[in-house]
């Protein structure tokens, strides 16, 4: 299948080939090999702006959208997901080099000389009809244990932040890859022409402890066209800059301005198909409908005092978490198809006895409350909900051995949870031995969860691929199965 990008390929080409080739025979060769009109350069297939790829979903989805809740920095499974007894027996002994190995750890802990064992800093209890063990710092989320699936077998090869969350947002710890948002957005289209396909937001702890920065190649497009990236909505000021008209220009006047750039751009297209061309006529028409629909999408005024005390104090304070999910959510029923939702406050290495609590306080009602007002508004069934980090954190504790302070990155063994979008409701999924060390039950690698991800989408991960640099990239690279066991 051609388009005016393929022709592009095919004619700049026809220009490189023949103006450094021999002339004569050697060039009415080449003209004969591609003469076919089919270019052996790449030739991805570009779809029309608001279009998918013809042949997508390549099966019925069960999620028509997606929000990830990223919470950055490394939550620990031991305190919040993966109760283990044996950590409060061994409370300060070490933890057996049997068990240790020689799992990879950061450099912050690799050369340690003691292994104390720390066991959960708070109760857990059991939640729902299923019974789910979550900390008692997570009461809101014990509230819907009944719609979550708890995946306690996830591990990546990542002992570092940007290289974690890079793996998971785009298939490599090498930044470049295009993102999750994008692929599902280069593949599935949109359903909304008033808002972007694919928003993001960003927050953090409010004491700022964390420190990881958010990158933007976190929700990049990489080697797509540059339409089909993420589109940051900021935490200060306008959430998009320039939507307002300068003063003294009208509606109308600005709409007549649009219509002569759009011609120009399309004449400019038509005659070079520079993908970068249709990204920029899309950006122009999207900030015009924008002008209209982002002041709808933060107009609470239609929201009940019960919906906003349910997503916690902090449900009106902009740039908070607890705004993000509740402004992820008009996002989600306005035809938005990816939303990723990034926040900072969980590597907790010199201060795990004091901020894990606060930071549970901060997001575990927002998260409990996206899901509660999804399922009361039909649309849980088909929204999936992921809610993760990069990694876990350490087993033993970290700093002074006799007193430790804090928990180190561990990707060796962690805990997620999903809800909606087809898959099980109240269950656990995995397993790891009586230290959270080691996965002893149905492992789950970030690429697995990818696959799964794309697949309750609609989308067979093996077969989106954008064909780059001579070769068919996907998002999962070489890698991934889909996880059939936590699919309802």
């Amino acid at each position: 299948m051609t388009n005016v990008f393929q022709e592009n390929h095919a004619r700049v080409n026809r220009r490189q080939l023949f103006g450094s080739a021999a002339s004569g025979v050697g060039v009415a060769a080449l003209a004969s090999l591609l003469g076919s009109g089919k270019s052996n350069a790449d030739d991805a297939f570009v779809p029309p702006m608001g279009n998918g790829l013809p042949g997508l979903p390549h099966h019925a989805a069960k999620a028509k959208r997606v929000v990830v809740l990223w919470q950055g920095g490394g939550p620990s499974h031991i305190d919040l997901f993966d109760d283990k007894p044996v950590l409060r027996e061994m409370s300060g002994k070490d933890i057996p080099e049997s068990i240790r190995g020689s799992t990879r750890l950061s450099t912050m802990s690799s050369g340690n000389g003691k292994w104390p064992c720390v066991p959960a800093i708070k109760p857990f209890q059991s939640y729902g009809n299923s019974c789910i063990p979550l900390s008692t710092m997570l009461p809101q989320l014990g509230g819907i244990a009944d719609e979550l699936t708890v995946v306690r077998s996830m591990h990546t090869e990542a002992v570092n932040h940007a290289p974690g969350v890079t793996l998971f947002m785009t298939g490599s710890q090498v930044p470049g890859r295009p993102s999750m948002g994008s692929w599902l957005s280069y593949g599935l289209g949109s359903e909304t022409e008033e808002l972007p396909t694919y928003v993001v937001m960003t927050s953090s702890d409010k004491t700022k402890t964390c420190g990881q920065l958010f990158f933007d190649y976190y929700w990049g497009s990489g080697f797509l066209p540059s339409r089909f990236q993420g589109v940051r909505f900021r935490n200060t000021g306008d959430l998009v800059p320039y939507l307002a008209n300068p003063a003294g220009v009208s509606k109308d006047a600005r709409r007549a301005l649009l219509d002569d750039i759009a011609n120009m751009n399309a004449e400019h297209l038509a005659d070079y198909g520079d993908p970068e061309i249709d990204t920029r006529i899309a950006q122009y028409e999207m900030a015009f409908r924008m002008q209209t629909s982002v002041p709808d999408l933060i107009d609470f005024s239609n929201e009940s005092a019960s919906t906003i005390e349910r997503y916690g104090p902090d449900a009106l304070s902009k740039g908070t978490f607890a705004n993000n999910c509740l402004v992820a959510r008009r996002l989600l029923e306005r035809g938005v198809r990816f939303v990723q939702l990034m926040h900072a406050g969980w590597d907790q290495h010199g201060n795990l006895f004091t901020q894990l609590e606060q930071q549970c306080k901060d997001t575990d009602a927002p998260s409990a409350a996206l899901v509660q007002d999804l399922k009361e508004r039909g649309m849980l069934d088909d929204t999936l909900v992921v809610w993760g980090g990069e990694f876990g954190r350490t087993p033993f504790g970290q700093g002074d051995p006799a007193k430790p302070t804090g928990r180190d990155h561990f990707g060796k063994a962690y805990s997620w949870w999903l809800a909606g979008g087809g898959v099980k409701k109240g269950s656990i999924y995995g397993a790891t031995d009586d230290y959270g060390w080691n996965i002893t039950e149905n492992q789950v690698h970030v690429h697995d969860m990818q696959a799964t991800i794309m697949h309750l989408c609609g989308v067979d991960h093996t077969r989106l691929t954008y064909r780059f640099q001579g070769r068919q990239f996907r998002l999962t690279d070489v890698h991934g199965e889909v996880v059939q066991g936590i699919i309802a």
